[in-house]
C-alpha cells in the first residue's frame, strides 16, 4: 500500500543521534530523463508487531517532495500510515582532497598524513626505548649476581651495556628528532588551517532523511520501495563508429550526467526521452490576423520573385538555446543498460554502453563544390541495432585510429544510414561561374544562362594505382511558380549529367586515375515573363 508524502524542512524528535537508528537505502535503478531522474531504493525492512516509526537515509536532499512515493511489496499485512522527507544541515564529514580543491586543502591532508605516520613512529621508538631500559636492568642485574658469586667477565659486561646504552641513545636522538619534526608540523599545520579557514568556509551539507511510518499486523520481514524525482540528472546519446573496410561496427552509448548528492553505484540504469517538464505547460498561443487588401495596378502587372535557400529534411524539434535536446522523432523512446552501471555524482560526463553491432557498409566520395571545396568520405549502411538511433554526435574511427567526429540524424530500426568519415586531402576541386542575360522574343522574356564549371584533380603518391569515383552534385533552381521556367541545357553540359532528381539535384559520377584531372560543365536557364520582377 502506498500514501501521498508529507513535507518538513526541520528534523523530528528521532534526528540522527535519537533514538530511531538509520536504515540504509541505497539506490537500486534510475530512470534517466532528459532534466532530470527517476530514482528507486529497495530493500527488506524487519518489522515488529503495531505502529512503528523508521528512518531511511541519506538520501539526496535535492529530492522532490511531492513525487516521493513508498510502497511496501510483501504479502505479509502490513500498511504504510506516513511518509515524508526531513532535511537537515550536518557538518561535512572528513574526506581526501578532491583534483579541483584548492592548494591549502591539499596541504593540510598532506600535513596531516605526514603527522599521522610521526605518531605512529613516536609510539614504536618509545616503545622500544622501554624494552631497552628493561633490558639495561637486566644486564646490570645479572652483573650484581655475578659479581657476588665470584664471576669476574668485565670485558662481556662492558660490551652489553655499551651496546645497550648505543642502542638508547640512538633511538633517543630518533625521537628527539620526531619530537621536533611533529612540533614544527603542528605549528606549519596551525597556521595553514587559519589561513583555510580564513579564505575558505566549509558551509555544512544538507541531508535529506525519508520518514516512514509503518503499521504491521505481526512481525516480519517486508519488502520497501521507495520512489521519486531528483533534479541535477541528465543523460544524451553518443555513438562510436569504427570502419574497417567494408565492415562498420557501430557502438551506442549514453553521456550521463548526474549531481544530486549522491552516488549511483550498480544501479539498473534506464534512459528515457520523456519530457515530463513540458507536460505541465499547455502551448503558447499567439495571435495570427489575416488581412485582405486590394492589390493596386502595378501590383497586378508584376509578379515578384526571389531566390531562397531550403533545407530539404524531416521535420524535427525546434531549435533551443543551451544544451539541445533528444530527438526522438516525437515519439516517447526508452533504452535500456545491459548491466549495472555506476555513476558518482561529479557533474562529469560517464560513458554508459548500451548496444553495438557490426554490418556491411558501402563507401563513396563526395562531393558539393557550392558548399565545400573539400571530397568528403560517405559510408552508408543499415541500422542493426534492434532499436532507434537518436541524433547525436559519432566519434569517428578508422584503420589509422581517431579521425574527427561526425553527427547521426534521427534513424528508425532498418532504415538506411549516412555518416561522413572527413575529407580527403589528395583531393582538389575547383569551381567557377559565369552568367549571361537576355531579352529574346516579342515578349520580351528574359533568359538568365549560368554556367558552372567544376575542375577536379587528384594528387596521388608515386606507385599509387586504381581509379577513383568521386560523386559531384551540384543544384539548379525549382520553380514554384508558371512565370518563371528553368531548364537544364543538356546538351551544352559537358557531360551529360549521370542523374537529375526532383529537387534539382544534378550528379556526376567521375572516374579519376592516380594523379588525373577532369572538368565538368553545368549550363542551365531561368525563363521569365516580361511581368516578372526581382529575378
Amino acid at each position: 500500500m502506498s500514501t501521498a508524502p508529507k513535507t518538513s524542512s526541520a528534523p523530528g524528535p528521532d534526528a540522527p543521534g535519537g533514538a530511531v537508528p538509520v536504515i540504509a537505502a541505497p539506490v537500486t535503478a534510475v530512470t534517466c530523463l532528459e532534466d532530470r531522474a527517476h530514482v528507486e531504493r529497495s530493500l527488506v525492512l524487519d518489522l515488529e508487531g503495531g505502529v512503528q516509526r523508521l528512518r531511511l537515509g541519506p538520501v539526496s536532499a535535492l529530492a522532490v517532495d511531492r513525487t516521493l512515493h513508498a510502497e511496501l511489496t510483501s504479502d505479509r499485512p502490513a500498511t504504510v500510515l506516513d511518509v515524508r522527507l526531513v532535511r537537515s544541515w550536518e557538518p561535512r564529514g572528513p574526506r581526501p582532497p578532491a583534483a579541483d580543491d584548492s592548494a591549502l586543502r591539499h596541504r593540510v591532508h598532506a600535513l596531516e598524513e605526514e603527522r599521522s605516520a610521526l605518531e605512529q613512529r613516536r609510539e614504536r621508538l618509545r616503545a622500544r626505548l622501554d624494552l631497552l631500559g628493561g633490558l639495561a636492568v637486566d644486564v646490570l642485574r645479572d652483573i650484581g649476581e655475578g659479581a657476588g658469586s665470584g664471576e669476574a667477565e668485565g670485558p662481556r659486561w662492558a660490551r652489553e651495556l655499551d651496546r645497550v646504552d648505543a642502542e638508547r641513545d640512538t633511538h633517543g636522538e630518533r625521537l628527539r628528532t620526531v619530537d621536533a619534526r611533529l612540533t614544527a608540523l603542528a605549528a606549519e599545520l596551525g597556521a595553514v588551517q587559519r589561513a583555510m579557514d580564513v579564505s575558505e568556509e566549509e558551509p555544512a551539507e544538507l541531508v535529506g532523511h525519508v520518514e516512514l511510518t509503518v503499521e504491521a499486523a505481526e512481525a516480519g520481514r517486508v519488502g520497501l520501495r521507495l520512489s521519486h524525482l531528483t533534479p541535477c540528472a541528465l543523460w544524451r546519446p553518443a555513438y562510436r563508429a569504427a570502419l574497417d573496410g567494408e565492415s562498420l561496427t557501430l557502438e551506442t552509448e549514453a553521456m550521463v550526467w548526474q549531481r544530486t548528492g549522491e552516488d549511483w553505484s550498480g544501479v539498473r540504469l534506464t534512459l528515457s526521452t520523456a519530457r515530463s517538464a513540458l507536460a505541465t505547460d499547455p502551448p503558447s498561443l499567439g495571435e495570427d490576423r489575416l488581412v485582405l487588401k486590394e492589390r493596386t495596378a502595378a501590383e497586378r502587372r508584376t509578379v515578384d520573385v526571389e531566390l531562397r535557400e531550403e533545407e530539404i529534411g524531416d521535420l524535427g524539434p525546434a531549435a533551443v538555446l543551451g544544451l539541445p535536446g533528444v530527438d526522438d522523432g516525437g515519439e516517447t523512446r526508452v533504452l535500456h543498460a545491459p548491466e549495472p552501471v555506476s555513476v558518482p555524482s561529479d557533474g562529469r560526463a560517464h560513458r554508459v554502453p548500451l548496444s553495438a553491432f557490426r554490418t556491411s557498409a558501402s563507401r563513396e566520395y563526395a562531393c558539393s563544390p557550392e558548399v565545400s571545396a573539400l571530397v568528403t568520405q560517405v559510408v552508408r549502411f543499415d541500422n542493426r541495432s534492434g532499436h532507434v538511433l537518436l541524433a547525436g554526435p559519432v566519434d569517428l574511427i578508422r584503420g589509422s585510429g581517431f579521425s574527427g567526429r561526425g553527427t547521426l540524424d534521427f534513424t528508425t530500426p532498418g532504415a538506411p544510414v549516412e555518416l561522413a568519415f572527413g575529407s580527403r586531402d589528395d583531393h582538389r576541386v575547383v569551381r567557377e561561374t559565369e552568367e549571361s542575360r537576355d531579352s529574346v522574343g516579342i515578349t520580351q522574356r528574359t533568359v538568365v544562362t549560368r554556367t558552372v564549371r567544376l575542375h577536379l584533380s587528384r594528387f596521388s603518391a608515386p606507385g599509387e594505382l586504381g581509379d577513383r569515383v568521386v560523386v559531384v552534385r551540384e543544384r539548379i533552381p525549382v520553380s514554384e511558380v508558371s512565370a518563371v521556367e528553368v531548364r537544364l541545357r543538356k546538351e551544352a553540359c559537358s557531360p551529360a549529367p549521370d542523374e537529375v532528381d526532383a529537387e534539382g539535384i544534378v550528379r556526376w559520377d567521375v572516374t579519376l586515375p592516380p594523379g588525373g584531372r577532369r572538368s565538368v560543365t553545368l549550363v542551365y536557364e531561368l525563363s521569365a515573363s516580361a511581368k516578372v520582377a526581382g529575378l
